[in-house]
């Protein structure tokens, strides 16, 4: 099968020639804010929303977390801050291109990481065990924690008090957390919905049966592309694998082939720069694509049409789907769980599990803001207490911490 020009947007027509169209968002039938603010006479609703993200302090610690390696490996890795903004341009391209809200679409993919632990996955996962008999614990519902409690910097009301829309694809993410018939889908029928999701929910209805708005799944999207480009770049600085290695993938190998015959014998930082450049150009040309096919089949006239489309309208083509999975699934034994990786993600599991383990037999060893009426609380609060706190570190102030309190630190070398 051949994905030469599978993907390429209808001929004859740049990918800006449309704005706004029908079905994008728009800010003047926006479902408004949680607490009612003034309008600004120079930015609309999903721009200031874009502007409170990036300067929130949960934005400023993406710097220091990383996505698979831990920062001193190298200043060239990606940490969740430059994906952040990878996945920002992505998401913009694509709502350019399919007349979307360019401001909500990039506010989207800019607070998208926001509830992320230290050490990526692994420290997600730890935390989650960690957390298992007190609701568990999900990046995705700690991203509205942040946004709607935890940052403090306003004088009239806890997080930044995002408008509904900005929410609603934030939690929806992933998709729909519960079917027609209210039963947690999928993702969430083992764990249930996460708590913090559901509390929110009690103070504003997000819609959790629905899909999120087309800025929402583009935003998704981008992080997908995103996540594909720069994990095949970073893998390849690292020498976890080659570039004949990812042959394998057969995608990757015609892309290959692509770039030998225009670039005879080029040297590997250019090659695997014009091998990631060639992936997310493929990548955004297919959604670009297949989301036009799919929009006019459905002719939505609103953006609560695409929320309760059965599908998301947004998306790649089948064939893309295939070779996003077979990147996942190269990257996933070679890079994720490289011998050398794995290292890493054993030691960063003991600190966290370290921290939740000291913090909870003496909360006072948290900073005062932190420990604050901890001897007071139940164990579940005081659990998600720690949490919050834990889930809030950077990577260097997570190995600081470990080593005020611990007498032995592992290096994650």
């Amino acid at each position: 099968m051949s994905y030469a020009h599978v993907t390429a947007p209808a001929a004859g027509r740049e990918p800006g020639d449309r704005w706004r169209a029908p079905y994008a968002c728009r800010t003047a039938t926006s479902r408004g804010r949680l607490v009612a603010e003034p309008g600004s006479a120079t930015r609309n609703p999903f721009q200031r929303d874009r502007d409170r993200i990036i300067h929130s302090t949960a934005f400023r610690r993406l710097k220091h977390k990383t996505q698979v390696f831990v920062s001193h490996e190298g200043d060239h890795f990606r940490t969740r801050l430059t994906h952040t903004i990878e996945v920002a341009q992505i998401a913009r391209a694509l709502a350019r291109a399919l007349g979307l809200d360019e401001d909500l679409a990039e506010a989207l993919a800019l607070a998208h990481d926001l509830g992320h632990t230290p050490f990526g996955h692994i420290g997600e996962d730890v935390l989650d065990d960690c957390m298992a008999g007190f609701g568990g614990f999900d990046h995705n519902a700690q991203t509205l924690r942040i946004v709607t409690r935890l940052e403090r910097r306003y004088a009239g009301f806890d997080g930044l008090n995002l408008t509904w829309e900005t929410l609603e694809g934030l939690v929806k993410h992933n998709g729909p957390l519960l079917s027609a018939d209210g039963r947690p889908t999928e993702r969430y029928a083992k764990a249930g919905i996460p708590v913090a999701i559901l509390e929110y929910q009690q103070k504003q209805d997000l819609w959790l049966d629905s899909h999120a708005s087309a800025e929402a799944q583009a935003a998704a999207l981008a992080d997908d592309i995103a996540y594909n480009a720069h994990d095949i770049d970073d893998g390849l600085r690292a020498g976890l694998f080659e570039l004949s290695e990812l042959r394998a993938v057969p995608f990757l190998g015609e892309l290959l082939d692509e770039i030998e015959d225009l670039h005879p014998g080029l040297e590997k930082p250019r090659a695997t720069n014009e091998l990631v450049r060639r992936v997310i150009t493929r990548f955004v040309e297919d959604v670009i694509a297949e989301s036009e096919a799919r929009i006019a089949t459905s002719a939505p006239g609103d953006a609560d049409v695409i929320r309760r489309a059965g599908a998301p309208v947004v998306a790649f083509s089948p064939v893309i789907v295939a070779a996003d999975q077979a990147i996942k699934d190269f990257l996933y034994p070679n890079m994720y769980r490289h011998p050398r990786i794995g290292v890493i993600r054993k030691e960063a599991a003991d600190v966290v599990r370290d921290l939740f383990a000291k913090f909870s037999a003496n909360p006072e060893a948290m900073p005062a803001e932190w420990a604050a009426d901890c001897d007071v609380m139940d164990e579940a609060r005081r659990a998600r207490r720690i949490a919050d706190y834990i889930a809030g570190m950077t990577d260097w102030y997570a190995l600081d911490e470990h080593r005020r309190l611990f007498d032995a630190t592992p290096s994650l070398r």
